[in-house]
This record gives structure tokens, C-alpha cells and sequence, in this order.
């Protein structure tokens, strides 16, 4: 190990400093963006699909937890309202972020289109009534993976989880599969909204909304240097 650097001798290190690309595909005005930043998402977010991005719906999810440690994962939007909405075992350690700071933070990346959303918010666990409906409208194989997994605890082999995957198919074979209630969604409702539109030269554009202080119906927009 060296003092100097505080890494180790051995180790070979990687220089990415070559890896680079233009971005050509277009800018962003205030001008051009809707005046309600979740139009604007809706927006992007059909021109993504149309564009057969592979899971469109993808966003990393940041959270931070008693200690001040922050965390990421990727998860699924299943709705869009006046939040965004994702599902989970109440028993992660995402839920268990959020049930300490329920500020979260999200982020889309849809590098072929060049853009990127970034979300700021509070999550909140949404109504049992409406996880419930989400639940039933799952494939069985997905909801036997919510009874199955207790998501983010140690487990001896992934055939533990086969295992009981089998136990439960055979368990519940013979009815509807019940509604756990120790899984469910949250609804991260934003307070600052920003979207990024690659530029070249890095001048990229960053148009970015947050609520009025005033109003908070109201979004105040404006630009962002790259």
C-alpha cells in the first residue's frame, strides 16, 4: 500500500478519460417545455416509449437512512399522477429508509434520447385499497415473488427461495393468491423537478422547476448552467 496515494500497489487501475461522445439530438428552451413540469414528464415519457427504450419506467431510487447513509437501487414507475409510483416489501431497506426520511430522491436516465429527469420529493406509502388493486393485476408468478421474497435479508442460497416459491405455488394452487400486507407501493410527490438535454460541447440544458413558496400549486421554472 502506499502512503502517498492511499492505494494499493497492486491494483491496475482504469483511465476512461478517452470515453466520450457528442450529444446532437437536440436542445431544450424554456420556451419549448410545458409550464407543468408533470406534462412535461408525461411528454418525455411518451417519447421514450415510442422510441421502444427498454424499460422506460426504469428510475433509480435514492434514499438515505438514520445514519445518514445514502442508498440507490433501481425500481419500476407503475403510475404516474400528480406523484410517482413504485412498489416494494415494507420490510426492505428502502422502506425502512423512508420510514426514518421520507425525502427521497429519483432519476431517470434515457441516454439514447440523451435526456435525463431528475426528481426531488417526500414518499409517502400509498392506501392498502389501492396496492391491493395493483397486486391482483400482477401475473401469479409476480405475486408469489412478493409472499416469497423477504427482500433485503440474508439468505443461505437462492434455492431457499425456489424452495418456498414451489411451497407456495402448490399452497395457493386452488384459489386467488392473498394480498400481503407487508407489501405495497409509495408515491414520491415532487418538489423540484429537472430535466437534462445533452448538448454539444457539454453545453447541456437544464431546465429545472421547483414549487412556488408562494403557491404551492405553482411550479417557478428556470435554467440551469451545465
Amino acid at each position: 500500500m502506499s502512503e502517498q496515494s492511499g492505494q494499493s500497489e497492486y491494483a491496475p487501475g482504469l483511465d476512461l478519460g478517452h470515453l466520450r461522445r457528442r450529444y446532437l439530438k437536440g436542445g431544450l428552451d424554456e420556451s419549448n417545455t410545458d409550464a407543468d413540469p408533470m406534462k412535461q414528464f408525461e411528454t418525455w415519457f411518451a417519447q421514450a416509449q415510442e422510441a421502444q427504450l427498454l424499460e422506460p419506467n426504469a428510475m433509480i431510487l435514492a434514499t438515505v437512512d438514520a445514519s445518514g447513509q445514502p442508498s440507490t437501487r433501481t425500481v419500476l414507475l407503475k403510475k404516474f399522477d400528480h406523484g410517482f409510483v413504485f412498489f416494494t416489501n415494507y420490510g426492505s431497506q428502502k422502506a425502512k429508509d423512508m420510514a426514518e426520511n421520507d425525502q427521497v430522491a429519483l432519476h431517470f436516465n434515457w441516454l439514447p434520447l440523451e435526456r435525463q429527469v431528475k426528481i426531488q420529493g417526500r414518499a409517502k406509502k400509498i392506501p392498502a385499497k389501492e396496492s391491493m388493486s395493483y397486486f391482483t393485476s400482477r401475473p401469479e408468478g409476480s405475486q408469489l415473488g412478493a409472499w416469497v421474497s423477504a427482500q433485503s435479508e440474508v439468505i443461505s442460497s437462492k434455492e431457499v427461495l425456489l424452495s418456498e416459491f414451489a411451497r407456495l405455488k402448490d399452497k395457493f394452487k386452488r384459489g386467488k393468491i392473498p394480498f400481503p400486507d407487508f407489501w405495497g407501493g409509495y408515491r414520491v410527490v415532487p418538489e423540484v423537478m429537472e430535466f437534462w438535454q445533452g448538448g454539444d460541447n457539454r453545453l447541456h440544458d437544464r431546465i429545472e422547476y421547483r414549487r412556488d413558496p408562494k403557491n404551492n400549486q405553482a411550479w417557478l421554472k428556470q435554467r440551469l448552467a451545465p
